[in-house]
C-alpha cells in the first residue's frame, strides 16, 4: 500500500513543501496542513494521509532554521528554544544548533511513532479520563513555565504572562458569549490569534531592534560544515534530557488541545529546572535544545492517538487530518484497527518514512538557508516584514491581521527594551483561552466549589506542580532578600 508510485511522489513533494513554508516565518505547520486539504481530495486515501503527516513533521522542524538563523521562530513549535538556538549561533556554532533541532526531532518522531504503535490504546485511555479539572491546572501549569524559561525576573515573565491573558480575553468566544474589550469594533468580535502576536512580536520586534541598533558583529562568511558533526556525542552526553523529552512529548501530545508547542516549552522548562548547569541556558547551550528538540516532533505523533482511537484532535494539525480520514472513510475509532488494520499500518510506515526522510532533506535545507547568513541586516529585514504582512494577511483574509502584527510588533519592542520576556506574553495568548474555558467549565461543573479541583488524583498532582510554579518567583524574591541579611550579620 506505501511502495506505489503515487505515495512516493505524496511523501517527497509534501516534504519538500513543508520544509519550505515551515521555514518561512509566519507560515506554521497548520497553515501548510491546511493548504494541502484540497489536494487530497485527488489522492488515495493513503497517498493523502502521507501528505498530511510528512508535511507537518517537516514544518515542525523546519521552523527551528529562521529561529536559529535570524532569531525568529518559523512555528510555535520553535518559539521556546529560539534564544537558545540563536545565541550558539552567534557563538559560531550555527551547525550544531541546527544539527541538534534535525537530529533530536527526527528521533523525537520515531520515538513517537513507536509509542503510537505500541501504547496507544492505554495513552488514550489516560487522556480520555482527563476531566476539565485536569486540563485547568495543565494549561495553568504549561502558562506557569513561562517562569522557569524567562532569564529575566519571574516576576516581569508573570506580568508578560498576564499581558497575554489579557490578549486572550478579547473577543466573543468566551463561556459567557459577552463581547469584551472589542470597543465596537467588529474585526476584535473573533478576537486575536496567537499567529499574529507570534509573528509581531517575535520578527516585527526584530526589525525595529535592526533600525534602532549598531549592527551586530559580523557572523563568518563561510560554509556550513558537517551538519551532523558533533550530534552523535550529544546523544550520548544528554541521554537522559532526550528520553526524557521524549516521554514529555508523547504525553502531552496524546491529552487534546495541547499539541507540539505545549511540549516543547514544558521539556525547555524542566530541562532547565533539572539541570546542573543552569547558568548556561539561555547563553548558547545545547542540553535545553535536545529535550525540547525531541519532544515536539514526538508530541506530534502523540497527537494521533486520541486522533486514531477516538477522532479526539491532539492539536490544530490533527483536527484538520480528522476531516482528511473521515473524507477519505477511514473512520477514527477502534474499530480503525480491526477493519483498516492494513492501512493503519500503512500509516506508521509513512510515519517512520517522514521521519528518515526528514535527515537529509533537512541537511539540504539547512545548506540552502546559509544564504540567510550572508545576506546584509538591510537587505534581509524588509524581506521578512514583507514575508510577515504576507503570513499575517493568509491568517484572516484581511489587512486587519496586518495591523495586529505591526501592533504587536511595538509591544515585543517596548517589552524587551524593558526586560520583559515576549515568549511569557506570547505563552500567555495561547494558552489563555484553554485556561479560562476549562476554569469556568470546572466551576459550573462544581457549582462553585474550589475543593473538587485538588480532589482527583491526577488533578491534585498537577495542583501541586502548578501552585510550586506561581510561588517559585516569590521563594526566588525571599531568599534574595534573606542572603544579603544573613551576610551582613
Amino acid at each position: 500500500m506505501v511502495a506505489t508510485t503515487e505515495v512516493a511522489i505524496a511523501v517527497l513533494a509534501s516534504a519538500v513543501y513543508g520544509m519550505v513554508i515551515g521555514a518561512l516565518p509566519g507560515l506554521t505547520a497548520t497553515m501548510a496542513t491546511a493548504l494541502l486539504v484540497p489536494v487530497t481530495f485527488y489522492l488515495s486515501p493513503i497517498a493523502a494521509m502521507a501528505t498530511i503527516i510528512t508535511s507537518s513533521a517537516m514544518a515542525i522542524f523546519s521552523g527551528d532554521i529562521p529561529g536559529a538563523l535570524m532569531r525568529i521562530p518559523g512555528t510555535p513549535a520553535s518559539a521556546a528554544y529560539t534564544d537558545e538556538a540563536y545565541a550558539l549561533t552567534r557563538k559560531g556554532q550555527a551547525e550544531l544548533a541546527l544539527g541538534a533541532a534535525l537530529w533530536f526531532s527526527a528521533i523525537g518522531g520515531i520515538v513517537g511513532t513507536v509509542c503510537l504503535m505500541v501504547m496507544a490504546p492505554a495513552l488514550a485511555e489516560i487522556a480520555l479520563s482527563f476531566s476539565t479539572y485536569e486540563y485547568f491546572w495543565l494549561s495553568f501549569l504549561g502558562l506557569m513555565c513561562a517562569t522557569l524559561v524567562a532569564r529575566s525576573s519571574p516576576i516581569k515573565a508573570i506580568a508578560a504572562a498576564l499581558l497575554g491573558l489579557l490578549v486572550a480575553c478579547v473577543g466573543i468566544e468566551n463561556p459567557g458569549g459577552v463581547p469584551r474589550f472589542t470597543f465596537g469594533s467588529t474585526d476584535l468580535l473573533g478576537g486575536i490569534e496567537a499567529l499574529p502576536a507570534l509573528v509581531g512580536v517575535f520578527a516585527v520586534s526584530e526589525i525595529m531592534r535592526a533600525m534602532n541598533s549598531a549592527p551586530p558583529p559580523p557572523i563568518p562568511n563561510r560554509r556550513f560544515g558537517s551538519i551532523l558533526a558533533g550530534q552523535w556525542e550529544l546523544t550520548r552526553r544528554y541521554q537522559k534530557q532526550m528520553w526524557r523529552g521524549n516521554v514529555i512529548g508523547v504525553l502531552i501530545g496524546a491529552l487534546p488541545g495541547a499539541g507540539a508547542d505545549m511540549a516543547a516549552w514544558v521539556a525547555y522548562a524542566t530541562s532547565k529546572r533539572f539541570s546542573k548547569e543552569r547558568e548556561k541556558f539561555g547563553t548558547g547551550h545545547p542540553e535545553g535544545l535536545v529535550e525540547s528538540g525531541a519532544a515536539n516532533n514526538s508530541a506530534l505523533a502523540g497527537g494521533w492517538v486520541p486522533a486514531l482511537l477516538f477522532g479526539i484532535p491532539g492539536d490544530t494539525i490533527t483536527a484538520i487530518a480528522i476531516g482528511v480520514l473521515y473524507m477519505k472513510g477511514l473512520n477514527p475509532g477502534p474499530t480503525l484497527f480491526t477493519e483498516k488494520a492494513s492501512s493503519m499500518y500503512a500509516l506508521y510506515i509513512i510515519f517512520i518514512l517522514a521521519n528518515l526522510l526528514m535527515i537529509p532533506l533537512g541537511i539540504m535545507m539547512i545548506r540552502a538557508s546559509r544564504q540567510v547568513l550572508r545576506a546584509p541586516r538591510s537587505a534581509a529585514m524588509p524581506l521578512i516584514l514583507l514575508l510577515c504582512a504576507v503570513g499575517a494577511f493568509a491568517i484572516g483574509n484581511n489587512l486587519f491581521s496586518v495591523l495586529l502584527v505591526a501592533a504587536f510588533g511595538v509591544i515585543g519592542w517596548i517589552m524587551e527594551r524593558n526586560g520583559y520576556p515576549v515568549a511569557a506574553l506570547v505563552l500567555g495568548v495561547v494558552m489563555g483561552t484553554m485556561v479560562e474555558q476549562n476554569l469556568v467549565s470546572s466551576l459550573i461543573k462544581s457549582d462553585g466549589e474550589i475543593l473538587p479541583f485538588f480532589e482527583r488524583p491526577v488533578s491534585s498532582v498537577l495542583a501541586v506542580l502548578t501552585i510550586t510554579a506561581l510561588l517559585w518567583p516569590a521563594g526566588v524574591w525571599a531568599l534574595r532578600r534573606l542572603q544579603p541579611a544573613q551576610a551582613a550579620r
